[in-house]
């Protein structure tokens, strides 16, 4: 399992470095978009949660109005997802104009690319949570926190948004305990086509 883990931190280092020189032109496209819509700040820094329950700071590109934290408390009675844990809202009105378009392309989510070099991601595994969602955790939804989180996992190249929060715990169970490198590489291949036709991105 070390060897596993060393390999996949390398993988992560130059596959990061690679996507932020790679993506540079798309960091400076999107930013002067979303400073033209809707003024600074181009990103959105949020807390989330890490392996054993670490706090990090979380970086996307800003999609949503600079006072959707606010209005959120206003909208949680429009919640789309049934089981209360996660935040879900398909026509959610702070969603800017570009946001909706760099949310559809999984844009806003590449300046975790820097997360990833900082070693607080993987390029693969579960997706970190927000702490109100941690603290409505039960003891089997903790085990998520077991590993490293990630950029991609299995339900997003299965659904992204359309997974229910029950289903997207259940895959993330199924990656933790199959976990391999070719696991990885293979969720990496379908995350491509999973962005490129948006399907569940909302």
């Amino acid at each position: 399992m070390r060897s596993l883990l060393v390999i996949k931190r390398i993988i992560d280092v130059i596959g990061s470095l690679v996507a932020i020189v790679l993506f540079m032109p798309l960091f400076l496209i999107t930013a002067l978009c979303i400073v033209i819509e809707d003024g600074w700040p181009v990103l959105y820094v949020q807390s989330r949660i890490g392996i054993n329950g670490r706090v990090f700071n979380f970086y996307k590109f800003r999609s949503m109005r600079r006072d959707a934290d606010r209005i959120k408390e206003e909208l949680m009675k429009q919640n789309e997802s049934k089981d209360g844990v996660i935040f879900k809202m398909k026509h959610d009105p702070r969603v800017t104009r570009v946001g909706r378009f760099i949310r559809r392309f999984s844009i806003d989510e590449t300046p975790q690319f820097f997360n990833v070099l900082a070693g607080d991601l993987s390029l693969v595994g579960p997706r970190p949570p927000i702490p109100s969602e941690v603290a409505q955790y039960t003891l089997a939804d903790r085990k998520r926190l077991h590993v490293k989180p990630g950029l991609t996992c299995l339900w997003q190249v299965e659904g992204r948004s359309e997974i229910p929060f029950d289903q997207q715990v259940h895959l993330d169970m199924e990656y933790i305990h199959s976990r391999s490198l070719w696991t990885d590489i293979r969720i990496m291949f379908r995350t491509i086509p999973a962005v490129l036709l948006g399907r569940g991105a909302y």
